[in-house]
């Protein structure tokens, strides 16, 4: 099983991890277009304003800038101790056994604007780049990873449980992947605290004993938990919520 989580906007500082290096990360088929985007990121980091413009950041977030220029020599954390923010407080990477922590980077991954996915060990800087960005030199992201990432995905041998927000399941569409939205039980969807109730669940997934294959098995792993869960279509499942 791998769930597929969207990344965030912010990341942890620092790291204790070498530099970056593209060989040693998950996916290689991928690279070319990793570096593509790193080393125009960089070179988009020589003009402040037109990065800030492009990354749509505000002129107090210059050290987003600053982050970017040093892509390639800032030290380096494993992907699920980098993204920050409400999905990944309550994922709770932190609180994880030496076990779990294991099951976590075998079966949990990032989708990412700058690295199209990332594995929960593999080794990566703080960046900024969103995937809705547009860079100068290269344009929109989805033309440039759709062709390189959907047969990633399309690949990959076993369930995929897909809970990436709108922008970044537009870089790759995967055909076969059971899609999680968060509902009430109107079945209106939930957005304010749609990301913390992923973070949850993904940790449930994380953790359980028995890997689900199937969305049949998914479905018995959630509700065991204590999640209300509907299947709504061959590939698609509600988190019902109450209100």
């Amino acid at each position: 099983m791998l769930v597929l989580l969207p990344p965030s906007e912010t990341k942890a500082p620092g790291g204790d991890g070498p530099p970056l290096d593209l060989d040693a990360l998950s996916y290689p088929e991928l690279n070319p277009v990793r570096r593509k985007l790193a080393d125009a990121l960089v070179e988009l980091t020589a003009d402040v304003p037109a990065s800030l413009d492009a990354l749509g950041l505000s002129p107090r977030q210059e050290d987003e800038v600053a982050r970017n220029a040093a892509l390639w020599t800032s030290p380096t954390l494993p992907a699920l101790e980098r993204y920050t923010g409400v999905l990944y407080d309550a994922l709770d990477i932190g609180s994880f056994t030496k076990t779990q922590l294991a099951k976590a980077e075998r079966r949990l991954a990032v989708a990412s604007a700058l690295f199209g996915i990332a594995r929960g060990d593999d080794r990566i800087p703080a960046y900024r780049l969103s995937g809705g960005s547009s860079l100068p030199s290269l344009g929109a992201l989805r033309p440039l990873w759709r062709p390189a990432l959907e047969p990633v995905l399309a690949g990959l041998d076993e369930l995929v449980v897909d809970l990436r927000s709108g922008a970044y399941a537009a870089l790759a569409r995967i055909p076969d992947a059971v899609v999680v939205r968060v509902v009430t039980a109107g079945g209106k969807t939930i957005s304010h605290h749609n990301k913390a109730y992923k973070g949850q669940l993904a940790a449930t997934l994380a953790k359980t004993a028995r890997e689900p294959s199937t969305v049949e098995g998914l479905l018995r792993v959630a509700s065991k938990a204590g999640y209300d869960v509907k299947r709504t279509g061959e590939h698609e499942i509600d988190l019902v919520i109450a209100h």
